[in-house]
């Protein structure tokens, strides 16, 4: 994460606090104009520096970092919407006309935006070869030691919004179950005596708001959040954020897997179930629900569900 200016731990809590609400507004609204004073005001933060302040704590101007967003739901949408047509994306995406989306993506990329759906397109595996998905009213066996030979056990249900409390990483993180360690150690040492990890609804979970398989988003950027499901009345405080993660229809992936797994399972929960399933990527961010704890577990094993949000094809 880019380094916040120096101040005291309170302070620093309190400017991050802040960031990660406008960063999280801004995330719910890509598709909506970005007034800078608007902005300014959900971070209690004055317009006349409001800007120098998101360069100086982001690391990327408020600019850059709204069109990276765009981008990358514009790529996503180029990859697993054949449907809708590119200036559909590009005004649903934020951008004010097809051209100005062709200029930004080009330039992101390299390639045209017709280049990029086209190079996705091509790598997609054939369908006939895919296994069609389960239903939340036709279960699956329940969790899944993963195997590459065996189908990934994959329910498509309705998840209800979640209110969470959480810590945000900004960076590189795969490959890193240490980062992880001590992201959840700091959510036990807020929820633990608050009594949060007793309640029969309490959840732990990582929220992935970036997709770095779209090319847009660097390694140095990746948005990152250990989370903990909280009910509407507890505040959030300390070095803690809150957000309200949105419900609808995911596809769910419930497995039982070693830590280095987790990219290979999430890849073949898109490249193998996905594309003969009837569904596409939606929006919403990607979550993991952590049904364990590995701690106790003699080998490590994470019990974990793989939430991918979806919409129908």
């Amino acid at each position: 994460m880019p380094n916040p200016p120096s101040a005291p731990l309170a302070g620093r809590a309190e400017y991050a606090a802040r960031f990660n609400r406008v960063v999280d507004h801004i995330q719910a609204n890509l598709a909506e104009p970005m007034d800078l004073a608007a902005l300014a005001e959900v971070a209690c933060f004055s317009p006349y520096h409001f800007h120098r302040l998101f360069h100086g704590w982001m690391g990327e101007t408020l600019h850059d970092f709204v069109l990276r967003l765009r981008l990358e739901r514009a790529a996503a949408q180029l990859a697993y919407d054949p449907g809708k047509s590119i200036t559909a994306i590009a005004l649903d995406c934020g951008f004010s006309s097809s051209a100005t989306f062709a200029r930004a993506f080009k330039g992101a990329r390299g390639v045209s935006a017709s280049a990029f759906r086209q190079d996705r397109n091509n790598r997609k595996p054939d369908r006939k070869n895919c296994q069609a998905p389960a239903r939340a009213d036709r279960p699956s066996s329940g969790i899944a030691q993963d195997t590459p030979a065996m189908p990934l056990p994959v329910v498509v249900k309705e998840l209800e919004p979640m209110r969470v409390a959480y810590i945000r990483h900004v960076g590189a993180f795969q490959g890193n179950p240490d980062l992880f360690e001590r992201l959840f150690s700091r959510i036990r040492r807020w929820a633990g005596p608050r009594g949060l990890l007793l309640l029969s609804s309490a959840r732990l979970m990582s929220i992935h708001h970036d997709n770095p398989e779209m090319g847009i988003t660097e390694a140095g950027r990746l948005r990152l959040d250990a989370a903990v499901t909280i009910p509407d009345s507890v505040k959030v405080d300390g070095e803690m954020s809150c957000q309200r993660l949105e419900g609808g229809s995911y596809a769910v992936a419930r497995v039982r897997i070693q830590p280095r797994q987790y990219m290979e399972t999430w890849d073949r929960l898109m490249s193998e179930w996905l594309p003969g399933s009837g569904y596409q990527p939606d929006d919403r961010p990607c979550l993991e629900i952590h049904l364990n704890d590995h701690r106790a577990e003699p080998l490590g094993w994470h019990e974990v569900e793989l939430c991918l949000a979806v919409k129908p094809l």
